[in-house]
């Protein structure tokens, strides 16, 4: 099997650097490899199945699909990142943002807002389909990836199981042994996650800024634990010895990977391409579903140009679909349908059970004799872990601060056990979902991340930075990078994700998980879309 794995992934890779040579929208080692018969009266084009989106739950209902014979359609509504710029470079820094960095924004809005009260670290920019996109809604908003591979183009890798005992918490429906002996380490091999060799670690300079936490942890009675990342260990080693081009030793990471990383595009949709029963089309946005007379599942997609014009709409049916569109997009495109009549059946659970996994960020000020290193790699690798705190339970990533300078600074994104669940509903005026969330919500992530921070700067001495968010807060959670939730299994589908009401229609993404995980969630949502698409081939002849 790895050796066929091994040539799908080659002839993935190559047709992915075929398109992007071409500036093709549409890839595939053929260029008919979705279509294999007449499109039905009713639609201009038919696939047996179509998946929406191409992040971690899309990517592999798309590659098992193509292993399983049937004809894919996946559609991507950003680009293919596969095609320098005019530096020679995909993607831009974090330090030196572009057009590349932000979907059709004038301004980057990255997490960290200010500098020492500054106005440094955003930039203007000329709108494009960049691979970050941040979506704002009242009181929170979600960071989002833009692009094929989606969310992985843009994460900072971490790779993390989550604790069984909170697994089984989250979803008692779902068989944890099949998980943890199957499809989790299934996910965790197939994405390429690994840990960061120990000894370099130890002796980098690069990871000073981590080594620094982890003390003033230990200092404190806290835990620290090495976390697996789908970074090239190998590669980043090389780029510290001055002997392969940078990338997360470069300030590359929250606008994408020039190199080194694992994004789904060289494993899993590689693979799923080197099928030849899949094919990817980008700048294609689904925007609505509604099913025919005869039962296939009609798409209303919109072709999109660099400027978001809408060039063109096509109609696809298929027989089988799946959405794998994230949280935001999946949760919107079956609440539009519910709410406008075209899917009636559909539950009315759609929309119920987001959160935001309890994400807070914050920092804190070292003494000025405690420096965490002018160098640092974006590539986080530990995390301080106080899951098992009965009453604030808290597992904070330790993040970089790579501002190529001493900073004296400390930066963390936390997890927190927030028990709150938003809620989405359909605003027909705007033709959108719209996310019902208040500050209050955010409250008790708060609380948590201070009970434990509070704890680590009481132990040493050291205080919060409070010039880092465009005000004087110390604790930033009106936004999240883990937006779970709105289409709940066991609620709004039943415990493989098919929805309720209608067969043959699939979710596979975040959407999936009821708002918190405990840790960084791809790998879930990975082993959750694996075990779906095991059990969907097996009993309902999809294609």
């Amino acid at each position: 099997m790895t050796a066929n794995l091994t040539r799908r992934h080659i002839l993935g890779l190559a047709a992915l650097r075929g398109a992007a040579a071409l500036g093709l929208t549409r890839i595939a080692l053929s260029p008919a490899a979705a279509a294999d018969r007449p499109a039905p009266a009713a639609s201009a084009e038919y696939a047996p199945a179509v998946v929406v989106g191409s992040g971690y739950g899309a990517a592999v209902a798309a590659l098992r699909l193509g292993e399983a014979g049937v004809k894919t359609l996946v559609l991507e509504m950003g680009r293919l990142w596969n095609a320098p710029a005019s530096d020679g470079k995909v993607y831009c820094s974090m330090t030196a943002p572009d057009r590349r960095s932000m979907w059709f924004k004038t301004r980057t809005e990255a997490p960290l807002a200010t500098f020492l009260w500054l106005d440094v670290i955003n930039k203007d920019i000329t709108p494009y389909p960049g691979v970050l996109d941040r979506v704002r809604f009242p009181n929170m908003s979600v960071y989002v990836g833009r692009g094929v591979g989606g969310g992985s183009l843009v994460n900072g890798g971490m790779a993390v199981t989550p604790s069984r005992a909170y697994f089984q918490e989250v979803l008692p429906q779902v068989d944890a042994d099949a998980m943890y002996a199957t499809y989790f380490p299934l996910a965790n091999r197939m994405l390429g996650a690994a840990t960061v060799p120990s000894a370099w670690f130890e002796s980098t300079e690069w990871y000073k800024y981590a080594r620094v936490s982890r003390d003033q942890a230990k200092t404190a009675g806290l835990k620290t634990v090495f976390v697996p990342n789908v970074y090239d260990f190998d590669y980043m080693q090389r780029e510290a010895a001055g002997t392969a081009t940078k990338s997360a030793l470069a300030q590359e990471v929250i606008y994408g990977n020039n190199f080194g990383k694992r994004s789904l595009d060289k494993t899993y949709l590689a693979a799923a391409l080197g099928t030849g029963n899949v094919t990817i089309r980008t700048l294609s946005r689904a925007r609505a579903i509604r099913r025919a007379a005869d039962g296939t599942y009609v798409l209303t997609v919109d072709r999109l140009d660099d400027t978001g014009a809408v060039v063109g709409t096509d109609e696809i049916s298929c027989r089988s679909l799946f959405l794998g569109a994230g949280s935001l997009g999946t949760t919107e495109l079956l609440l539009r349908a519910r709410e406008t009549g075209t899917l009636p059946a559909l539950s009315p659970q759609i929309g119920r059970g987001w959160g935001g996994n309890g994400n807070v960020m914050l920092g804190r000020a070292n003494h000025i004799w405690n420096t965490t290193g002018a160098n640092q790699s974006t590539i986080p690798v530990m995390g301080i872990d106080d899951w098992s705190n009965a009453t604030n339970p808290v597992f904070a990533e330790i993040a970089p601060l790579p501002a190529g300078t001493e900073t004296w600074a400390s930066l963390y994104l936390a997890i927190t056990k927030n028990p709150e669940r938003g809620t989405f509903t359909y605003d027909a005026a705007k033709d959108a979902a719209v996310l019902n969330w208040t500050g209050t919500q955010s409250a008790p992530s708060v609380t948590a991340a201070k009970s434990l921070f509070d704890r680590l700067n009481s132990a040493n001495g050291t205080i919060y930075r409070y010039d880092l968010f465009g005000d004087t807060r110390a604790f930033a959670a009106d936004f999240c990078y883990h937006p779970l939730g709105g289409c709940v299994l066991g609620r709004a589908t039943d415990a493989y994700g098919r929805a309720v009401g209608y067969d043959r229609l699939y979710v596979t993404d975040g959407s999936l998980i009821p708002g918190s995980i405990g840790v960084n969630p791809f790998v879930t949502i990975t082993a959750l879309a694996e075990r779906t698409m095991a059990r969907v081939l097996a009993e309902d002849g999809v294609g």
